[in-house]
């Protein structure tokens, strides 16, 4: 149950929403297929302000969730602490993934800071639904940008995913498969050439 101090700040946001609100940008996530009950084409920079007003806040993370808007969803991101985020409710979160950018803003905020976002990342590039692999190989990316290299079983995973990515035919987790694989080769000149041998046959490095 939702507490009447997290209700009054949700109820608080929503109105919020108003100020920032632009209808260029909800009309152009409409014409791409972005469905949401509301969607008031609020830009990232306006979302993290607000964010920021409230802090590390776990029910109002949750209650936000729940809401089928574009913005509660991104906020529930910036304001989720990463050390309260249960596998479950992650399991949760994932199912109810929307669109591409909700995908790529819940790993870049949140997945990659959880204890256990590498075994995590392997479990979403394993799935066969592309806005799952989106957030594995963005989760990777983003660990790989932190310096963190993976053992030989998480890299050998990693490019086999990749090469089935690459060979498919869903062009945003081929993209975002392409920008792991780019993090994964700044890791130093070794995972290069690991990654220049795996995928050889697309020619891409």
């Amino acid at each position: 149950m939702i507490t009447e101090e997290t209700h009054d700040k949700l109820k608080q946001i929503k109105q919020s929403f108003r100020l920032f609100m632009n209808g260029v940008t909800a009309q152009s996530m409409r014409e791409k297929g972005a469905e949401y009950k509301v969607n008031w084409g609020i830009d990232l920079i306006n979302l993290r302000k607000i964010a920021k007003e409230y802090g590390k806040d776990y029910d109002l993370a949750i209650a936000l969730w729940k809401e089928n808007s574009r913005e509660c969803k991104i906020l529930a991101t910036y304001i989720m602490p990463a050390e309260k985020m249960l596998p479950e409710i992650v399991d949760i979160w994932l199912e109810q993934v929307p669109t591409q950018e909700i995908a790529e803003l819940l790993s870049f905020n949140l997945l990659r800071h959880l204890d256990f976002a590498p075994s995590l990342a392997y479990q979403c590039l394993a799935s066969d639904k592309s806005l799952y692999q989106m957030c594995g190989f963005q989760t990777l990316a983003c660990l790989f940008s932190d310096g963190k290299e993976p053992n030989e079983r998480g890299m050998n995973e990693f490019l086999d995913q990749a090469e089935v990515a690459l060979g498919g035919n869903d062009l945003p987790t081929k993209q975002a498969a392409y920008r792991c694989i780019m993090r994964f080769c700044d890791l130093g000149n070794g995972y290069e050439m690991i990654a220049k041998k795996a995928l050889k046959k697309f020619d891409i490095l």
